[in-house]
């Protein structure tokens, strides 16, 4: 393990997901302490983008932004909001010159799949509709999102494909969790990895499923046919239990005549970016960054 990150786990807090009020409120605070973003260069505005229900949403306006990326936060389906990702979107949006709309979408157990699936296309499909008001292009729109954030950046994607819903230009999934049936070499060895456990992959699952059994919008991996989907960029961390499926999915896509940057971050763990005292961890931020300024250039 990287000694940067490696100096931080044993202030890791041992959270699970089994008292999801619980699981949020650390995370909460968690995100509090990291340190605040420089949006001064930036427009930030809250709204609610129609849906059913309404969703919240907030926007990060770079000045002379060219393409916009609908943004979704991490947080195992079940933890997470807009103010817990403010300091990463607001970094996203700093970095990569994009407009970024950062989706407030519903959490399991509560609202259990599809629900923040429903939330995602939502907004998708407003920031398409609305690209002229934010100042973009409404053919250089990406998605993109952190662990369950990236699930459903996939989700979304697949689910565009087939409902021949609005242009996706790019998706970036970051240390993406796709399959719920744990079967991967990294899901069977890495239990008890810091942050991301086995019992947690397993209890965050759980809740978003929720009685439903799994089908390919819901994990991703379970998609039979991956040909059509946009151009993707998929980072994972080496001790993390979701990194095989991850890189799984990443190939497949390549066999189906996908455009596809894979990058293994040696040394990292679930989540280690947050650590922003970390030299790799300030280049895995500035990569997500720099990816999607090249995705969405000229």
């Amino acid at each position: 393990m990287d000694p940067e990150p490696e100096a931080f786990v044993p202030l890791f807090p041992r959270s699970d997901l089994t008292d999801p009020l619980a699981a949020r409120k650390s995370f909460a605070g968690l995100a509090a302490a990291v340190p605040a973003p420089d949006t001064s260069g930036l427009e930030v505005e809250d709204r609610t983008v129609p849906g059913d229900p309404d969703v919240p949403v907030r926007i990060y306006r770079p000045h002379r932004a060219q393409g916009a990326v609908v943004w979704l936060h991490g947080g195992g389906f079940v933890m997470g909001g807009l103010d817990t990702e403010h300091p990463w979107a607001a970094r996203i949006a700093q970095a990569s010159g994009a407009v970024v709309v950062s989706v407030g979408y519903r959490l399991a157990p509560e609202h259990p799949y599809p629900a923040a699936l429903d939330d995602a296309c939502a907004v998708l499909a407003w920031t398409a509709d609305n690209a002229a008001g934010l100042g973009v292009d409404p053919q250089r729109i990406a998605v993109g999102g952190h662990s369950a954030g990236a699930a459903l950046t996939a989700a979304v994607a697949l689910r565009t494909r087939d409902e021949q819903g609005p242009a996706i230009r790019f998706q970036l999934l970051n240390q993406a969790g796709l399959d719920d049936r744990q079967e991967t070499w990294s899901q069977r060895n890495f239990t008890d990895t810091p942050w991301m456990t086995r019992d947690k992959v397993t209890a965050s699952w759980g809740h978003y499923l929720g009685s439903r059994p799994a089908t390919p919008y819901a994990a991703p991996a379970r998609a039979a046919d991956l040909s059509g989907l946009p151009p993707a960029y998929i980072a994972t961390a080496e001790f993390d239990p979701n990194r095989d499926e991850a890189l799984g999915y990443g190939l497949r896509l390549l066999q189906s005549g996908v455009q596809v940057e894979l990058h293994q971050w040696p040394g990292t763990f679930h989540g280690s970016q947050a650590i922003l005292s970390a030299e790799i961890s300030q280049r895995q931020n500035a990569e997500l960054g720099a990816v999607l300024r090249r995705a969405l250039a000229d």
